[in-house]
């Protein structure tokens, strides 16, 4: 694997080593942000949430960096 391939992998594990906060179905109704407005308020208290797609399920996962204890 070579220089694109070897990026894409290294998101993947990236995502793999991530807590899932939450779900939400991505199916809302347009204008509506259920996912990035609840990460939006675990930011506000100091998480570090983002969102991502899960594509095999059709949801979005509010996510926080895995502990490596």
């Amino acid at each position: 694997m070579g220089g694109a391939a070897q990026g894409r992998a290294a998101d993947v594990t990236a995502a793999i080593s991530a807590k899932v906060l939450e779900r939400f179905p991505a199916g809302s109704p347009r204008g509506s942000w259920p996912a990035e407005e609840y990460a939006a308020r675990r930011r506000a208290e100091g998480e570090a949430a983002t969102v991502v797609m899960d594509l095999e399920s059709d949801a979005f996962l509010v996510v926080v960096p895995a502990d490596e204890d």
